[in-house]
């Protein structure tokens, strides 16, 4: 089972997409993250798997890979935890998948699965527009600083 989200990563002042490609495939249960991730990332697992059972939903005892592409740039920071969270969520059918390419999504998960807001909202929404996205989910507190960015759909949590 195989999903793949949109996120975006903050290079300077420049924005640039990072694809969040999450496979679970049989096995033994690991989490393994890939793609030049710092430590904030790599964390993100714990996160994750909290946020997603405290969140009520099941979540899967399997081999999980997360792959955030492009590979050789270096990714930093915890804004990666909602994407990585909803990729799980869709590849195992929670989450439907045919809208996720149109978006991208960020956002620190708290334990609890509240969303925590990122740094880099301004940069990020303006990458999104150039990109052609329709819009981005981003955490509530996030909302005033990406609203500056005209034409372009945040979705709030």
């Amino acid at each position: 089972m195989i999903s793949k989200v949109l996120s975006s990563a903050v290079l300077g002042i420049d924005a640039y997409l990072v694809g969040v490609e999450v496979d679970i495939s049989p096995g033994l249960p690991a989490f393994s993250t890939v793609g030049l991730p710092d430590g904030a990332v790599k964390e993100s697992k714990d996160r994750v798997k909290s946020a997603i059972k405290n969140g009520g939903y099941s979540f899967p005892e399997r081999r999980i890979t997360v792959n955030l592409a492009p590979a050789d740039i270096k990714k930093e920071g915890s804004s990666y935890d909602l994407p990585i969270a909803i990729g799980i969520l869709s590849a195992i059918g929670v989450v439907k998948k045919d809208k996720l390419s149109d978006y991208a999504i960020l956002g620190e998960l708290s334990l609890d699965s509240r969303v925590r807001p990122i740094r880099g909202a301004l940069p990020t929404a303006i990458g999104v527009k150039r990109s052609g996205l329709k819009g981005l989910i981003i955490p509530s507190e996030n909302s005033k600083e990406a609203a500056v960015v005209p034409g372009i759909k945040t979705f709030l949590k």
